[in-house]
């Protein structure tokens, strides 16, 4: 099964200082076909202008990850945590037992353009926690670097739950294969640029869900796409 879902029909949000657009249902967006896919509940693309952002807010029993695109990210909790997320870096927040944060454009003068992306936990009710990593441009060229897994493998992010993530920057001509286990699952979301899947044309924005593959195949279009791969439950 390969079934993509596109840019264009995705969920959009739209205020004088956002402009988010949701993979699958979120807030006032609702689609009962597109409700998540195995353990990934959201994601949404964020814009956001100079200085502005999401004020101190909750959230509980979910694995919360930042991927910024363009731009900085402001990050602060009730945990004492308070950082700047870039481009390379990836934030992993485990909201559990619950936990306030903010999210603010650190620029005063530019918007950061980012991903945010929720995952359901294999358990609810842990400790919350808080974890930061880069991931230098060279790691995920032409090649995919493991950036989250369940057991922080290979330098990666700890995710709590079974789920390994990917990223991938993919150079004019290269070809990358990944090979999908028996009963998994995979979502490939496109970040920028377009590039060709099993001989589909994808563009930034464009999501797929994945099953019953032996492997799948990703070949760079006429640009420099990144990519972030799921490998989930099935």
């Amino acid at each position: 099964m390969l079934a993509i879902r596109k840019a264009e029909d995705r969920g959009v949000s739209r205020f004088s200082w956002l402009d988010s657009q949701h993979t699958f249902s979120f807030g006032g967006y609702m689609d009962p076909k597109n409700m998540g896919f195995s353990d990934l509940r959201v994601i949404n693309e964020d814009r956001v202008v100079p200085g502005a952002g999401f004020g101190t807010h909750g959230h509980r029993d979910m694995e919360i990850i930042s991927y910024v695109i363009e731009g900085e990210l402001g990050h602060k909790d009730s945990m004492g945590t308070g950082s700047v997320i870039r481009p390379g870096d990836v934030q992993r927040m485990s909201a559990g037992t619950g936990i306030m944060h903010s999210e603010m454009n650190a620029s005063q003068e530019n918007p950061v353009h980012f991903l945010q992306i929720w995952i359901l936990p294999e358990e609810k009710g842990i400790t919350p926690s808080y974890e930061q990593k880069h991931f230098a441009p060279d790691t995920r060229q032409d090649q995919w670097r493991l950036v989250g897994s369940h057991d922080g493998r290979e330098g990666s992010i700890t995710i709590h739950q079974d789920v390994s993530l990917y990223a991938a920057t993919i150079a004019e001509g290269t070809h990358l294969t990944y090979n999908l286990s028996p009963n998994r699952k995979a979502w490939l979301q496109v970040v920028k640029g377009a590039l060709q899947l099993d001989g589909q044309t994808l563009k930034a924005g464009d999501g797929v869900a994945l099953a019953d593959l032996v492997s799948l195949s990703v070949t760079d279009s006429d640009s420099t796409p990144e990519v972030l791969l799921f490998d989930l439950a099935a």
